[in-house]
């Protein structure tokens, strides 16, 4: 077998498409408009992988834990089979690279579960901690973290995220302002995983979304004032400590937005969405943590993506594309999208075409850990399933 197809494809073809809840979508195809091999890794309608900057693979890159109707599923990535992880509803997913374990939030209570024996343990219990944006787990694998309302209060339904664009509907644009303006009092929060022990820190009327710890570094987090983008200044770092509270991005003019950050896999840049103003000039924007250098790159607005992600070893990102509802439309473009730095320039590839995906699903992009395949989730073929796409041409 060529050794450039790696672990997906070493499963027969009947076997993958096995079961009848798997014939609403193709198990593997070739994209007609791209030439790029295409495979299906969910078996059941409903599935889907996680948010852009939430892991979902063990670091030896043979495990893959996605959401489905009955809760979270494995998919082992050498042979395509998929197996039950955890029953029932559960949030705040977030996958140990080092531990291969799934850190969640099930009834109030944080729960630990090895993704190879399905031990499972809790870790502590608060209702609260369901108020936020969370888990995040740190680089030594030694806490979670994320945001939380300061009290115990009901946990109010989840405002959609982003620049009003393709997340959220005609009827809910309010929704994003509203949330914004009610100024809940919020706090960040980290939990050791040995004993439980919970530190709040950071109070703040603000809203308080995206929390993502340093892949590199055990006590550095990123937060977002979530809000309308053009209203906030989004993008912060922090110490677990609380000390360090940092602006990663300042405004320049009005109606600059900037958004949808993540950390480089190296930890050494926040790289982001900015906008200079909204919906008119785009750029993958990024800053180095340690010097505050900047880095732009110019990004055509047919080419704009709801979330971009970056490779393993930092050489190419991908792209999600945009709906007819996004920040970008009209105009913009229904595709996984590939981007290789040239210089001071992006070059653009095409991978799928999304024109039958509704957006109102963010195909939220991810590089697989050996950097060969692209996972997104789409309901291009009717229901939500589990894709991968392949960087490299198809022979």
């Amino acid at each position: 077998m060529n050794g450039r197809l790696h672990f997906l494809l070493v499963l027969p073809l009947a076997v993958a498409t096995a079961g009848p809840a798997a014939q609403d979508s193709p198990a593997e195809w070739i994209e007609p408009a791209t030439g790029h091999r295409v495979i299906r890794l969910s078996r059941d309608p409903g599935s889907a992988s996680f948010y852009f900057h939430q892991n979902g693979y063990t670091a030896e890159g043979d495990t893959l834990v996605i959401s489905t109707r009955e809760g979270l599923s494995t998919i082992d990535l050498r042979t395509r089979r998929v197996e039950p992880l955890v029953e029932g509803r559960v949030s705040h997913v977030v996958v140990g690279r080092k531990t291969r374990q799934a850190f969640y939030i099930k009834d109030g209570t944080v729960y630990a579960t090895q993704v190879d024996t399905r031990a499972t343990r809790a870790i502590v219990t608060m209702p609260s901690l369901r108020t936020g944006s969370g888990l995040t787990l740190n680089a030594d694998e030694t806490m979670l973290a994320g945001s939380k309302l300061q009290a115990d209060e009901p946990v109010a339904p989840r405002a959609p995220d982003g620049p009003g664009g393709p997340t959220i509907p005609r009827n809910q644009e309010t929704s994003l302002e509203a949330r914004w303006v009610a100024r809940r009092p919020m706090e960040l929060y980290t939990v050791r995983l040995e004993s439980g022990e919970v530190n709040r820190f950071h109070q703040s009327t603000d809203w308080l979304n995206h929390v993502q710890f340093s892949p590199t570094d055990p006590t550095l987090l990123m937060f977002c004032h979530e809000g309308p983008w053009h209203k906030v200044d989004r993008i912060w770092t922090i110490r677990t400590d609380g000390r360090g509270l940092r602006l990663m991005h300042e405004r320049t003019m009005p109606m600059e937005i900037a958004g949808h950050e993540f950390f480089s896999p190296d930890g050494s840049t926040v790289w982001y969405d900015l906008q200079t103003p909204k919906s008119k000039v785009f750029w993958l924007a990024g800053v180095e943590v340690a010097t505050g250098k900047r880095i732009r790159y110019p990004i055509q607005r047919q080419h704009w993506s709801v979330h971009f992600n970056l490779s393993p070893d930092g050489k190419r990102f991908a792209g999600d594309g945009g709906g007819p509802r996004s920040v970008a439309a009209p105009g913009n473009g229904q595709w996984i999208y590939l981007f290789t730095p040239r210089g001071r320039e992006l070059q653009v590839e095409k991978l799928v075409d999304l024109r039958n995906h509704d957006y109102r699903l963010e195909p939220n992009v991810t590089f697989t850990p050996d950097g060969k395949w692209v996972v997104f989730r789409s309901n291009m073929h009717g229901g939500s399933h589990v894709y991968a796409v392949e960087v490299a041409p198809a022979p």
